[in-house]
């Protein structure tokens, strides 16, 4: 195949989507069940992985060998408090290597264990399938957003040519058709299934300035459907006297139907809930209002409106599939005294939309739509540095005389720096002797393109400067790492080809067995073939089928020579 086009991947806890820029506007593209919006499953089995919705639908039968949200454990430590608190309600086992975290589960007949960049790539890997199958073509280049990481990117076998923040990616789709004339304020309002953001994007003459105000990442729809769980789970024990907490398979089945409860709910006033067998046999069937549900997320949804403040806005734009919610909706257009909310973008594709129109910028489209399109993204971190009394401030010397000093560079807002996270580290040599106080560090902080943290520290009184490069490497994969993943990935590509193929030939097998079983049983047949040749053909089927059940992991060759 000849080389496509780049395109953007939006990689989200829940649900991922593809799209790519051509014919001068963006297609988000269909998966083979035809749908714009891939899960962001993975199911690993005896003889084959599953993606997708073909994934979720293990869940239940397969709970601890299915994992999802691999995008909330990227970037952290097992030992991190969101990770402990977030695995209470994972069925999949999470293990600690050294500090680093893993997911472990059976695969081929083995105990694996992967990183969560690892179950990423196969996402990614899934994207790219599906935008190559689409398209007909080797996609190679794309724009991913966070957390995505370049490192699941490679594995994956793409070419990242931007890391995009999500809040970024769909501040450029909500703005594509306001890019002219007076300089416009747009709330973006970003609450998915694990994450919020708000987010001001200021446009004026095709600038788009993005201005972040807020970031909670361990909030979004997981955490309404976790509620409702919660809710069924002391339900469950009022009626029948048994608690169902700690069994996984139960629970996951409970949370799959309060999703599908909750979707509902956006449209209907009342949903049911109906399990036929969710513990012990026990048949589980209830009801919950629209009323009850806000009931018990109710500190959740108004909790989203603290970041918001009432700051000239002229459009309000919903992003993620959460904010389909009603009383969502409601609270923000009350606190904007009746403004109406932008809803012309699907909330599950804006972002993809927008890192794919930034995919086109950065491969050079020419198209009229992306042209004179600049885009100024900030940081939704803070940086400081450290200093002797171990808060954040103006940087100086500590003793009389003092020729170096080690500058440690950290992101958080708090005032301590042991409550924020070290990024790095460095020594700055060569101050001239002074008393204490005297010599003035200056810090800038810069951040490229990819959002790679660069700073310089200058000394005022003699100009001399020094500039590093912030690589976090607490966490992060090694060269080798990638390299061993890669091949992995290679080893695993293969045999999922070699599985797809013996299961078509399976399934060929199978079919020509029933068709032509059916076709000498038909009437219309009847006196075109005598009776010794049509039992020879009904035998001969029969024989297959009966074989086919005693053989199902038979290898390719087999079915062929069948």
């Amino acid at each position: 195949m000849s080389k496509g086009p780049a395109v953007g991947i939006d990689l989200v806890t829940t649900y991922s989507c593809v799209g790519v820029f051509q014919h001068g506007e963006v297609e988000i593209i269909a998966n083979d069940q035809e749908n714009q919006a891939t899960l962001s499953y993975v199911t690993f089995m005896d003889t084959e992985r599953l993606i997708g919705d073909a994934a979720k639908n293990q869940v239940a039968m397969n709970p601890t060998h299915t994992v999802f949200d691999a995008k909330c454990l990227i970037g952290h430590r097992f030992d991190d408090a969101v990770v402990q608190s977030d695995m209470k309600h994972w069925p999949f086992m999470v293990v600690n290597d050294a500090g680093r975290l893993k997911v472990q589960v059976e695969y081929k007949g083995e105990t694996k264990s992967f990183y969560p960049e690892e179950v990423s790539f196969v996402v990614l890997t899934k994207m790219k399938e599906i935008a190559e199958a689409y398209l007909g073509k080797i996609v190679t280049n794309a724009v991913v957003t966070m957390p995505a990481t370049k490192d699941a990117g490679t594995i994956a076998g793409l070419n990242v040519l931007r890391i995009i923040n999500e809040p970024t990616a769909a501040a450029i789709a909500s703005g594509l058709d306001k890019k002219v004339g007076a300089e416009r304020n747009v709330l973006i309002f970003d609450l998915g299934s694990g994450t919020f953001d708000v987010s001001i994007l200021t446009i004026k003459n095709g600038i788009f300035e993005v201005k972040p105000t807020a970031r909670d990442t361990q909030l979004g729809g997981e955490d309404f459907d976790n509620r409702m769980v919660n809710h069924f789970i002391a339900e469950f024990k009022c009626k029948h006297k048994k608690d169902i907490s700690e069994n996984k398979s139960a629970v996951r089945s409970l949370h799959t139907a309060c999703e599908h409860a909750k979707h509902t709910l956006s449209s209907s006033t009342q949903a049911s809930i109906e399990i036929d067998s969710l513990y012990k046999g026990i048949y589980f069937y209830t009801s919950i209002t629209q009323g009850r549900f806000e009931e018990v997320n109710a500190d959740l949804f108004h909790g989203t409106l603290n970041p918001v403040k009432k700051s000239q806005i002229h459009y309000i734009v919903l992003v993620g599939g959460s904010t389909c919610i009603p009383k969502i909706q409601k609270l923000l257009q009350d606190f904007f005294s009746g403004k109406e909310l932008n809803k012309s973008i699907n909330p599950d594709e804006a972002v993809a939309y927008g890192a794919t129109v930034q995919a086109a910028i950065l491969s050079g489209d020419k198209s009229e739509n992306v042209q004179d399109l600049l885009l100024l993204d900030v940081t939704h971190l803070s940086f400081g540095i450290e200093t002797a009394g171990g808060q954040t401030d103006t940087f100086t010397t500590y003793s009389d005389n003092q020729f170096g000093v080690l500058i440690q560079v950290y992101e958080g807002k708090c005032a301590m720096t042991k409550d924020n996270n070290l990024l790095g580290k460095f020594e700055f040599r060569g101050i001239p002797p002074a008393p204490q106080d005297v010599p003035q560090i200056e810090v800038t902080f810069d951040i490229d393109a990819n959002g790679i943290l660069i700073f310089s520290a200058v000394n005022k009184s003699t100009g001399k400067e020094k500039k590093t490069t912030i690589t976090n490497d607490k966490g992060r994969l090694s060269k080798e790492d990638i390299e061993c993943m890669v091949q992995e990935a290679e080893k695993y590509k293969a045999e999922n080809e070699k599985q797809r193929d013996k299961v078509s030939s399976k399934n060929s097998l199978e079919s020509y067995a029933f068709n032509m079983k059916a076709t000498v049983e038909d009437e219309k047949i009847q006196g075109k073939i005598n009776d010794e040749d049509k039992q020879k053909i009904l035998d001969k089927c029969n024989e297959i089928i009966n074989w086919l059940d005693k053989n199902q992991t038979a290898e390719k060759e087999e079915f062929e020579h069948q």
